[in-house]
């Protein structure tokens, strides 16, 4: 069996948005070469929570949201799915220079039991928040791409209440690509 590296998995998505290219490209260039989207992990300390687990992780949710789309949903473009799944937790980053996770020193040559710290030491903003201060300067979104991204948390986050029985279908897409990789995809 042959095995496909992350960086064919991107490519291959990235590969998918053409009505928008340029301007996707321009937020692709600022996702890889000024912040840490290739190499920060998904979370501090749950799932994927190792150097380029927010990669992984974006591209999971994205090719899950694909299949899922194929299904349930035909009429939304793959462009739609690959911008906001790729990007939905561009927020992870933190900021330029200012990381949101911090790499966790072991003690005694060992692993710390905790790979990565919370770094408060920043302007609180919410991960989807911040993903959407990032994208919307360089990349036009929809409505419904930024309904999506902005909620895709959803019951997991009181704040989402208020989009309750209001959700496009993108949303609804992306929220369950999200919940399906990270309890699914990525525990196996």
């Amino acid at each position: 069996m042959i095995k496909i590296t992350l960086t064919e998995r991107y490519e291959k998505l990235k590969g998918l948005v053409t009505e928008r290219k340029s301007e996707f490209e321009r937020l692709c260039s600022f996702a890889e070469n000024e912040t840490e989207y290739l190499t920060a992990p998904a979370s501090s300390r749950f799932h994927l929570c190792r150097e380029g687990g927010l990669l992984e992780h974006s591209l999971n949710v994205a090719e899950t949201m694909l299949k899922l789309k194929k299904v349930l949903a035909p009429q939304i473009s793959d462009e739609s799915c690959v911008v906001t799944a790729l990007f939905h937790d561009l927020g992870k980053v933190g900021m330029p220079d200012n990381p949101l996770y911090m790499k966790n020193a072991g003690r005694n040559g060992r692993e710390p039991s905790v790979p990565y710290s919370y770094n408060s030491d920043m302007t609180y903003m919410s991960i989807p928040l911040r993903s959407l201060y990032y994208i919307l300067p360089i990349f036009p979104l929809t409505p419904e791409e930024t309904q999506a991204i902005m909620y895709h948390d959803g019951q997991y986050v009181d704040d989402n209440k208020s989009v309750a029985t209001k959700e496009c279908p993108l949303l609804l897409l992306l929220q369950y690509a999200d919940t399906w990789s990270t309890f699914v995809v990525e525990k196996s």
